[in-house]
């Protein structure tokens, strides 16, 4: 596996967390301390922002689990990737591309995320 693909399952790990306590574990396996995260719809930094932000995402989609879609592609320090949403009937309702920016360390320092798929957009 390489660092890029190692990230993106470290990120995927946060965001599909079933409990609190493995959420906690797992945004500070992938995330450095003062990562920040951009999208549309969040500008957060940090690990405590970080959790909210993705408890948030699991309270309106409750049941949803985050799951890339394609292979990771990257240099440098920066991966991409896409992902979708997807619902336990298999409907991805919601769909995007993130953009990474990896520390010395191989954990997330920051985010870029865009979506391509919303609903009732």
């Amino acid at each position: 596996m390489t660092a890029y693909e190692d990230a993106v399952q470290r990120y995927f790990a946060a965001w599909n967390a079933a409990t609190a306590e493995d959420l906690e574990k797992a945004v500070a396996a992938a995330f450095t301390e003062t990562a920040t995260y951009t999208d549309p719809l969040a500008d957060v930094r940090g690990h405590e922002e970080l959790t909210a932000t993705i408890d948030g995402a699991h309270e309106q989609f409750p049941g949803f689990e985050f799951r890339p879609t394609g292979t990771p592609d990257g240099h440098h320090d920066i991966v991409r990737f896409s992902w979708e949403l997807v619902s336990t009937d298999g409907s991805a309702p919601v769909a995007g591309s993130d953009v990474l920016r990896l520390a010395d360390d191989g954990r997330i320092a920051s985010v870029s995320g865009f979506l391509d798929r919303v609903p009732g957009a």
